[in-house]
């Protein structure tokens, strides 16, 4: 085996061992028009100018809810065109005091953009360190959170904050932990909780049953 072999063999390991970051997959064609009733490709010669195209997000979502926010979805459901394209936007409304609570998109990058009001957004890195990292954001500012970490939003204008999210994935996935532990069915051991919270068991069973 000569020297240069031996070079281009070792370099082919090394990259086949690199670790490899991945999400959604990339298109092998131009577009994937889900069709609604076989969620397969539509035939190129039956997709129109409609299967791109989505009208709404002009309109406020009803905030009417304990968190006091509203979000609408523009993702494959809604744009048929977006199949397999790796993207998904969202309109966030807050009312006064609104909130998410702590929450993980494990599958998603997401970038906030504010369009009206103002809102606290911010972001905890993994173990072993919890940095916060955490920026109060005003019309037309733009906040990155890194897919995977734990964050939290919450409106600190006076009245409404409206932004648009958006995130590199079809289907960015949304765990919020209060409901996630206090949520859980079958119910997550109380005795285990009140060990892990610190607190007495009375305690998480009280949260148990607001949730």
């Amino acid at each position: 085996m000569t020297l240069r072999s031996i070079l281009l063999s070792a370099f082919g390991l090394i990259n086949f061992m690199r670790p490899t970051f991945a999400f959604d997959t990339s298109p092998l064609q131009d577009f994937c028009v889900a069709d609604a009733t076989t969620k397969a490709c539509k035939e190129a010669a039956k997709v129109t100018s409609n299967d791109f195209f989505f009208s709404g997000l002009h309109l406020a979502g009803n905030t009417s809810n304990p968190y006091g926010v509203a979000v609408a979805t523009v993702s494959a459901a809604q744009i048929p065109g977006l199949n397999n394209l790796g993207m998904t936007l969202m309109r966030v409304d807050m009312a006064a005091n609104g909130f998410f609570p702590p929450h993980i998109h494990p599958r998603a990058t997401e970038l906030v953009t504010v369009l009206e009001g103002s809102m606290e957004v911010g972001f905890i890195t993994s173990y072993p360190d919890y940095n916060y990292f955490t920026k109060i954001l005003q019309k037309g500012d733009v906040f990155v959170v890194p897919v995977g970490l734990v964050h939290n939003v919450q409106n600190l204008a006076k009245g409404n904050t409206v932004a648009m999210v958006a995130f590199n994935s079809q289907n960015p996935g949304i765990t919020n932990f209060p409901n996630a532990v206090f949520e859980a069915k079958p119910a997550v051991d109380t005795d285990y909780l009140a060990r892990s919270f610190r607190l007495d068991k009375k305690t998480i069973e009280d949260l148990k049953k607001k949730f």
